[in-house]
């Protein structure tokens, strides 16, 4: 960043300013241009930031800030995003030669603040490109459009959210139908739609994009047939009969849906952290809307204490991501959050009895997870004769696993319903998981005996991640530079086997920026930096004799890499 925006900046922003539709984001570029043409620094600064640079569209779509100018998430940027996104619709529409009806694109929105305005910029633009364009017919949780894509046949979907980011963030998930199967956009497809945004963004201004109301809102039976298809994943048993457990949903949208899928499935309701419960995109009782971060559960201990509680379940505010916790008297609290592997390895568990038990599946059935994921999960799946698939980190691979019947990332996101849903789904999995709870009550049983029993059946496996905040972005590159060049003979007192840049792909796995070393004693580590914020990740994973030695070896393994990484900032 410059300490003044010079007169290509300002330009910039007048050019945006003229063409943007929305009266609070033209009055920032408004103050900021008169300020920075006064030598204002600091609104020079924030000028030269806004406009240095685009907001990448990616495989994740777009995620940023809110805010006007090219690096933030606005009515210009999305609209210029649905006419790409519309374009490369049409020209794949056209280029399979099939005549008939207008390829259909479905659009999602949460209720982050403007998802609904940008879902309806989107709606009308693609409409005006001669798309049929369906609606969500209110707010709701992204696998619902997930689900839709598939169950109307679209070519393509959009979700309007920005799932757990800060308050002040918005984005804009794409999937695709047809030979994706509704799953996430990946490789080569995201640099398609990119290019045919930035043709776009050069080449037409968006207050004179044609736009169209012929878009439709989609029924009610569309939520119906998600509720339907969600509440047989797991139907109650008798064991649910007497559950007393907390629900919160985070600020966000998951409840309406959850709540008619409870009651279609047979289970009690929660009692709601009621503070949490309705929309609110200001997230006003969490510093981080998000689960897996300090604090954000609390008013869900505070809660569950005062209800007396078996079980706490979360979903974070766009319900594609379940966390979970249990009462355990040696915890801070009373209350123990489960790691993401813990969940999901109890998840892979059913799943993989499920599949095991259908004569019609067989051997071709398949778990799959995030190669940074617990390696707990090919356990499982080779005990019980499936097969398995190690991916890079996100759904848009996992979900494409071949013979999936199950997969799941540890950063609290599971897939237990790819028949219907091709990405994670908080609220499937809710479901899934209190189908374990209530045969384990009927048996007598708590979550925790079958976290126990999960562990006598096939290893005590441990978990651990570091991340470690930069600064500067060209420290994570140096420090995957310097692995890369001296590869680490041990990390602390455990030897390294085997040494895998990622960078060329290593078997079935696409190229990615990761590095896998694995060590004595059936430890791993994984070093990534963060697909989202400026971090570098390490993933610990090892198997022990007990709860006890697990424990130990992934803390001596931490403490190891925690001197590695210190070492090499020393060099």
């Amino acid at each position: 960043m410059t300490a003044s925006a010079g007169p290509d900046a300002i330009a910039l922003a007048r050019a945006w300013r003229d063409q943007d539709p929305d009266d609070e984001t033209r009055a920032e570029l408004d103050d900021l241009i008169t300020r920075a043409e006064a030598a204002d620094h600091a609104a020079s600064a924030e000028l030269t930031d806004r406009f240095s640079e685009r907001l990448a569209f990616g495989t994740a779509g777009l995620r940023g800030e809110l805010g006007a100018g090219s690096n933030r998430m606005n009515r210009v940027l999305v609209s210029q995003a649905a006419a790409g996104l519309g374009a490369y619709v049409l020209a794949q529409a056209a280029g399979g030669g099939v005549a008939g009806d207008a390829p259909l694109v479905v659009i999602g929105y949460d209720g982050r603040r403007n998802s609904d305005v940008f879902a309806r910029d989107s709606a009308e633009i693609m409409a005006g490109m001669g798309l049929r364009v369906a609606i969500l017919p209110r707010l709701l949780p992204t696998p619902v459009l997930a689900f839709a894509v598939r169950h109307l046949g679209a070519d393509a979907g959009v979700m309007v959210t920005a799932s757990h980011n800060p308050p002040n963030d918005n984005g804009y998930k794409v999937y695709l139908g047809g030979v994706h199967g509704g799953s996430q956009i990946v490789a080569p497809v995201d640099a398609l739609i990119a290019a045919e945004i930035q043709r776009v963004a050069d080449t037409l201004r968006v207050d004179e994009l044609p736009r169209s109301d012929a878009w439709e809102l989609a029924g009610e039976d569309v939520v119906d047939a998600y509720v339907a298809a969600t509440a047989r994943v797991a139907p109650a048993g008798p064991g649910a009969a007497g559950l007393r457990w907390v629900y919160t949903a985070m600020h966000g949208v998951g409840w309406e849906t959850l709540s008619k899928i409870l009651a279609a499935a047979g289970y009690p309701e929660p009692v709601l952290v009621e503070q949490q419960t309705a929309p609110d995109g200001r997230f006003p009782t969490v510093a981080f809307p998000n689960p897996e971060e300090p604090g954000a559960m609390d008013l869900a201990f505070e809660t569950a204490r005062a209800a007396g509680a078996e079980l706490i379940v979360a979903n974070d505010p766009d319900a594609d991501r379940l966390a979970v916790a249990l009462p355990d008297t040696s915890a801070e609290g009373g209350w123990r959050r489960l790691t993401g592997n813990q969940i999901g390895l109890l998840l892979g568990w059913r799943a993989a009895r499920a599949a095991a038990g259908d004569a019609g599946r067989g051997s071709a059935a398949s778990l799959a997870c995030s190669l940074v994921s617990s390696p707990g999960l090919e356990t499982v799946a080779r005990h019980y004769g499936l097969d398995f698939h190690a991916t890079l980190t996100g759904f848009k691979w996992i979900s494409r696993a071949p013979g999936i019947v199950y997969g799941f990332e540890e950063a609290l996101g599971y897939l237990v319903n790819p028949e219907t849903v091709r990405d994670k789904d908080g609220i499937s999995a809710a479901i899934a998981l209190l189908g374990i709870v209530a045969d384990a009550r009927a048996e007598g049983r708590t979550l925790a005996d079958v976290l126990r029993e999960f562990d006598e059946t096939f290893g005590f496996f441990a978990s651990d991640q570091i991340s470690v905040r930069v600064d500067d972005l060209s420290t994570i590159d140096r420090v995957m530079a310097a692995l890369r060049a001296d590869p680490p003979s041990r990390i602390g007192t455990v030897a390294v086997e085997r040494f895998e840049d990622l960078s060329e792909g290593v078997g079935d796995l696409p190229p990615g920026d990761v590095l896998r070393l694995w060590l004595a004693q059936g430890a791993r580590v994984i070093v990534r930096p963060s697909g989202t914020e400026p971090k570098l990740k390490l993933y610990l994973d090892v198997r022990g004799s007990s709860s006890a030695d697990a424990a130990a070896q992934v803390a001596d393994l931490a403490a190891g890499a925690r001197a590695l990484l210190a070492q090499i900032e020393g060099r």
